[in-house]
Parts: C-alpha cells; sequence; structure tokens
C-alpha cells in the first residue's frame, strides 16, 4: 500500500490501523464540535455523546454507504444567542450558561430538525432528477470552494493565538503527507494534532489545571437540561416556545441548502454519486433526525462536517466503517470528563494549523470539479453565476449575515446559503440552460460522480 489508490474497505488495513484512522477523524471534527457548546453554554459532553449517537443514526438511514461524520452545527448559533443569549459573570462578560432558556432554543431546533423530515419526504416524492436539474457543475464546483473558503477566517484566528504551534501541526501534515509512506501517508491529520500538543506542551503553553481536577467517568448531561426536563416544569413558557419554534426553524431552509453542498463535496471527493446513493432524501433524513435526538438531550444540531471530508480527501480511505468508528470512539470519551478536559485544553493554535489543511483541501476539491468537468467560461451564462456564488459567499461571511423579519422573527442566512440560493435561481432562470440529471453524462459528474 502506497497510500496513492483510493480505499474502500479498511478492512484490509487490519483492525488496529482502522482504530487510527478513526482516531483522527475523532479529532478532525473535535475542535470545531467543542466549541459550539462553548459559544452556546450547551454541554461538551452531551454534544460528543449525540454526534456520535447522530451519525450512528445517519449511517443506519444512508444503509452504510456515505462516508460522513454529524458534528455540532454553526448554523444555529444565532438561534441559541436569540432565544438563550449568555449570561454576565461578576466582571460582565457574557459567558454563564443561560441554562433557565436553553433547552426552549433546543425545542426550536428539535422543530427544525423535524422540518429536515418533512423536506426529505418531499424530496423522495418528486424524486432526485427533480431536484439535481438545479445543481450543473457551474452551480456545484464555486458551492464547495466556498465551503472550504468561508472557514478559512475560523482556522487563521486560531492560528494567530500561536503561529509557531500553528505552523508545526502544518509542517507535520505536509511532511507526512507528501513524503510518508504506508500509514504515515494516511493519518497526517492526527499526526498533526499530537506532534503540535506535544510541542507546545513541552514549551508550557498549555494549561492542565482543568484536567488535573476533572473526574475520570461523569454522565454527559442532566435531564433537567434537556427538554424532557423543560416539560416537566411547573411554569413551562409555552408562549416562548412558539417562540422558539418560528425563530429558529427557518435556518433549517439555510442549512438544507449547505447540505447539498457537503454531499456534493463527499461525494466528489469517495468518487460516488451519494446523491442518487443511497439519495439525497436519506442523507437530508439522517441529518434531520440526529438534529431532533440531539436537541432532545440538549445537544447542539448536528451537521455533516466539512473538516472530516478533508480528511476523506488526505487519507484516501473512504470506508464508511472508519466514520463510525470515530462516531463510537466520540460516544466513549463522552462519559470521561477527565478526556474531554485533556482535549479541551489543546492549544487553539494546533486546530487552527490542522484546519487551514482541511478547508484548504474542501475548496480545492471543489477546483478540480470545475476543471475536470470542463465547464466553459467563456460562456456569459456561466460566468456570472460562478462570480455572484463567490462574491457573495464570501462578502457575506465577512460583512455580516443577512437577516430579514418573518412575522415578529428575525431570520438570519450565512454567505454560503445566500450564495448557493443565488446561483440554483440564476441557473434556473438564465437562458441556456441545458441540463438534465440522468441523460447529459458531463453533467452528471459536475461533482465528478463515478457510479
Amino acid at each position: 500500500m502506497n497510500g496513492n489508490e483510493p480505499i474502500y474497505d479498511a478492512r484490509a488495513l487490519g483492525t488496529p490501523k482502522m482504530l487510527v484512522l478513526g482516531v483522527q477523524h475523532m479529532f478532525a471534527m473535535f475542535g470545531a464540535t467543542v466549541l459550539v457548546p462553548a459559544l452556546t453554554g450547551l454541554s461538551v459532553s452531551a454534544t460528543l455523546l449525540f454526534a456520535g449517537l447522530g451519525t450512528l443514526l445517519f449511517h443506519a438511514l444512508t444503509r452504510g454507504k456515505v462516508p460522513a461524520f454529524l458534528g455540532s452545527s454553526f448554523a444555529f448559533i444565532g438561534g441559541y444567542a436569540a432565544i438563550a443569549p449568555l449570561l454576565p459573570d461578576a466582571n460582565g462578560t457574557a459567558c454563564i450558561p443561560n441554562t433557565e432558556l436553553l433547552p426552549y432554543a433546543c425545542f426550536g431546533v428539535a422543530c427544525a430538525g423535524l422540518l429536515y423530515v418533512l423536506l426529505a419526504a418531499l424530496f423522495k416524492a418528486f424524486g432526485t432528477r427533480a431536484v439535481m436539474r438545479y445543481f450543473p457543475p457551474v452551480v456545484t464546483g464555486p458551492v464547495i470552494i466556498c465551503i472550504g473558503l468561508t472557514l478559512s477566517s475560523t482556522a487563521i484566528s486560531s492560528c494567530r493565538t500561536n503561529w509557531w504551534i500553528a505552523l508545526v501541526a502544518i509542517g507535520i501534515v505536509v511532511v507526512c503527507n507528501i513524503w510518508g509512506r504506508g500509514m504515515i501517508k494516511i493519518i497526517p491529520i492526527l499526526l498533526g494534532v499530537v506532534g503540535s500538543y506535544l510541542a507546545a506542551a513541552v514549551t508550557n503553553h498549555v494549561d492542565f489545571s482543568a484536567v488535573l481536577s476533572a473526574p475520570w467517568v461523569g454522565l454527559p448531561f442532566q435531564m433537567e437540561n434537556t427538554l424532557f426536563g423543560l416539560f416537566g416544569r411547573p411554569s413551562l413558557d409555552t408562549g416562548l416556545l412558539l417562540t422558539s419554534a418560528v425563530t429558529i426553524m427557518p435556518l433549517a431552509l439555510a442549512t438544507m441548502v449547505e447540505h447539498i453542498g457537503d454531499m456534493c463535496a463527499i461525494s466528489s471527493t469517495c468518487e460516488r454519486n451519494f446523491l442518487e446513493d443511497p439519495g439525497f432524501h436519506r442523507t437530508l433524513l439522517g441529518d434531520g433526525l440526529a438534529t431532533a435526538l440531539a436537541s432532545l438531550f440538549g445537544a447542539p444540531a448536528n451537521t455533516t462536517y466539512g473538516e472530516n471530508t478533508g480528511v476523506l480527501a488526505l487519507s484516501r480511505v473512504y470506508d464508511p466503517r472508519v466514520i463510525r468508528i470515530a462516531a463510537g470512539l466520540a460516544i466513549l470519551v463522552s462519559f470521561s470528563p477527565k478526556f474531554a478536559a485533556l482535549v479541551s485544553a489543546m492549544p487553539q493554535a494546533t486546530m487552527g494549523g490542522v484546519s487551514m489543511v482541511l478547508y484548504g483541501m474542501i475548496s480545492a476539491v471543489g477546483v478540480r470539479n470545475v476543471v475536470e468537468n470542463q465547464v466553459d467560461f467563456s460562456n456569459s451564462r456561466n460566468v456570472i453565476i460562478a462570480a455572484l456564488i463567490l462574491v457573495l459567499a464570501i462578502g457575506v461571511n465577512y460583512s455580516g449575515a443577512v437577516t430579514f423579519s418573518v412575522g415578529s422573527a428575525t431570520v438570519s442566512m450565512s454567505g454560503l446559503a445566500v450564495a448557493a440560493l443565488t446561483g440554483i435561481a440564476l441557473n434556473a432562470v438564465l437562458p441556456g440552460k441545458d441540463y438534465e440529471f440522468g441523460a447529459d453524462h458531463k453533467g452528471d459528474t459536475s461533482v465528478n460522480f463515478k457510479v
């Protein structure tokens, strides 16, 4: 094995190597996944537990075919902040979890998850062809490029906390991936994380005080902080429940569009048409039910993770079994507060350096798709569609989300969602559209699908 050929059945590598690959995927998702509860006040342990359970549920509903890991969604952070903003500490800094109102916000997210189920049923009823005709190469390629680019600012911000630690991580990843052999070439992300973490620890850039005081075993969540605990309260505020649902549910429309982009990226990376088999309705259903399940128990909404798509692109191991191993490990460590504290103590710069490579890999996949499918940019129609997707995704991301009111609720849409919707709409209305899914092989391989 030289690491150049894609691996679709990792059992040929042996169980020990599969476990190491699973650990790599768990570390890849960990930094971003635990950031959401840090920003919202939700439980880190519950987040890990339902990231793992949600991933396994997703794999069950997609027949175990899609190598996707479901981690915390950033799209709903605004919804949590609107319903249950963090409380100020003695210094006036908003950092204390609003445990009284967080279950109300979780109710809104759970309703959003159920909206996924309704949308999945509609896609099942109308068929993949009716949906995919709106996603030719000129739309999906730029959208995939933007997925990586819009994440790039978080990587840079993390790297800025200590650039030399970040550079250690980047250097290890590059060296292992370019010059590594065998297993070294397959696990560059894990080696980059461990190497950078050790370098930071040796130079006293890691605070282990929280690790020393954390217990070895503990429950990931408390029932009073879940929806079940909320509905057991004598002073249940039904008006706030309705407000939460109306405020947060519209976010599902934006995240659904992002889900399509993620599925395209994973399909392209693995050279498999997952939108056709097992079908977009199944992936959407898995994402929605995983979100609803997590919200019931006080964990954040789930979404398919771009970080793990980057790991797939680097390692070229596309076996979903490896993702399920990572899910099992996430469930296991969710019952260990000490382990959660150990990983939380990891320097931001370590995850920033690794994320810089991963996010760049995602964008590179999008560039490859546009080039390999020979999108004709001498055609003004294609230039306009791609240009607006790129400018809106990046511009809105850095200037602030697009907000509008629906009744008394304020809906916020990310740059990626605005760009994707704009590209889809322009492709549908501008003259010259000749793409039909299932009839045009070149168009059907818009994200390098191989059926």
